[in-house]
């Protein structure tokens, strides 16, 4: 692990993070002051992003279930899992196989208080406290070598977490995703999406204010172009890369944001 990913074990609740500001839109009560002042000052340039954060939660619980269900997925390695909320990939997944295998990797030391408080009943699943850029950490990691078996195919998720990472030739989004996808077997999944707009001035200002918030601990809101790049050398389950609202709707009506300022986007690749 570079120096630069090295997590803190202290909460700080002054400082913002993506995670406990996720928690609040969502209607969670694990976030402090701080989270939600940066929240409202968000939503001055970009107010749909509540909209799109119970969206993205949608996505996240549509594509677990499909795996699960329609491939036959049984282990899942959840990368920047965040707060636990209802309806978790552990409760998802198990509630198609109960011999279904979670771990949740989180650098916020509040999601491993909670997350591991709400799972320690749980032995099939797991919480790791680990940057998500520090692949050989989390794959070396006693839980998961106990819980994911690597022979077989695994469900990697990198659900809206890219955007929280800078670009880098050693860690930045594609560097992670080829580190992990060469350790996977093929039929494996990478489930990836991330904040993109294709309007300069809002990736701009929102990349600047969530940098600032987070004193630092934040990447770039990108284009859908630059998410295209990330399944390059994957085969990408329908209907593609798209809005995540749009992938697989359980009905045909589907909540829409009332503005598309920014938007979550991406989609499912296999592992050939």
């Amino acid at each position: 692990m570079q120096p630069d990913q090295q997590v803190s074990t202290s909460i700080d609740a002054t400082v913002p993070t993506a995670a406990r500001m996720y928690d609040h839109y969502l209607g969670g009560k694990d976030n402090y002051a701080a989270d939600r002042a940066a929240c409202e000052e968000l939503d001055k340039v970009v107010p749909s992003t509540r909209a799109l954060a119970l969206n993205n939660r949608r996505f996240l619980q549509r594509v677990v279930r499909t795996l699960a269900d329609g491939y036959g997925i049984r282990q899942f390695l959840d990368h920047g899992s965040g707060l636990p909320t209802q309806n978790n990939v552990h409760q998802v997944a198990q509630g198609v196989d109960e011999a279904s295998r979670v771990v949740y990797v989180d650098s916020d030391p509040m999601v491993l208080v909670h997350g591991r408080a709400l799972l320690e009943q749980n032995e099939r699943t797991a919480v790791i406290h680990a940057d998500l850029r520090a692949t050989e950490e989390i794959f070396s990691h006693p839980d998961t070598q106990r819980l994911i078996d690597l022979s077989q195919p695994v469900a990697v998720l990198f659900n809206s977490v890219f955007h929280c990472i800078p670009d880098s030739e050693t860690d930045g989004p594609l560097s992670v995703i080829s580190r992990v996808s060469e350790r996977l077997a093929p039929g494996s999944f990478m489930v990836m999406c991330q904040l993109v707009s294709e309007d300069p001035e809002v990736r701009k200002f929102v990349t600047d204010f969530m940098d600032t918030a987070t004193q630092g601990h934040w990447g770039r809101v990108r284009q859908e172009k630059d998410v295209a790049e990330y399944f390059d050398g994957m085969e990408i389950l329908e209907p593609g890369l798209v809005e995540v609202s749009t992938w697989r709707p359980d009905s045909e009506v589907v909540e829409r944001q009332l503005t598309q300022e920014w938007i979550e986007f991406g989609g499912v690749g296999r592992i050939r």
